[in-house]
């Protein structure tokens, strides 16, 4: 009977040992599910601040193109303005000037037309153009009404005499004309 009672206690012990191996096996395989599960939503996490960061550098490299674009386009702005403070004083000089009647004085009136033109056509290179106002309809865009005159012969809102040229640097005003309008009662 000594050796029944050993193999049923052996039998006893290997069943214990491969329950508890089974046992085992399932805390593995739940902390492996675990860790996978964990895993899924750290990979996730991941790769929504791979595409967040990637979005943004895209982002940040269209808004450093256009920043460069801008520069290349108005960066000289300041100095084109200065340069039209010039050509105002050419303009208010031919203005004091030419209705003299002197043979000198009307060579100097030439002299400082064609420096004008020249001046302004070396502006026109680096994109800056002049707004053409006499005779065309009012626009808040581009033109600042300085009065309003009643004109027989034009219409509404049209510009009958200008002040200040208007100036525009590649699409954007720079300095609105500064204009008179016709206003019919």
């Amino acid at each position: 009977m000594e050796g029944t009672e050993n193999t049923t206690e052996t039998a006893e012990k290997v069943e214990n040992i491969e329950a508890e191996a089974e046992a085992t096996d399932n805390v593995e395989t739940l902390e492996t599910k675990e860790k996978e599960e964990e895993s899924k939503p750290q990979e996730e996490d991941f790769k929504e601040k791979y595409y967040y960061l990637a979005a943004e550098m895209q982002n940040m490299q269209r808004r450093w193109e256009k920043d460069r674009e801008n520069l290349l386009k108005y960066g000289n702005e300041k100095l084109l303005n200065d340069m039209i403070d010039v050509v105002d004083n050419l303009e208010r000089t031919l203005g004091f000037i030419s209705a003299d009647e002197d043979e000198k004085v009307k060579n100097i009136v030439v002299g400082i037309e064609m420096i004008k033109k020249m001046f302004l056509e070396s502006l026109e290179k680096h994109g800056l153009k002049q707004i053409d106002a006499l005779g065309k309809e009012f626009d808040p865009h581009f033109h600042e009404a300085l009065a309003q005159q009643p004109a027989e012969g034009k219409e509404d809102n049209e510009i009958i005499q200008v002040h200040q040229t208007g100036y525009i640097l590649n699409e954007r005003v720079i300095r609105a004309a500064k204009v008179v309008i016709a206003k019919n009662a």
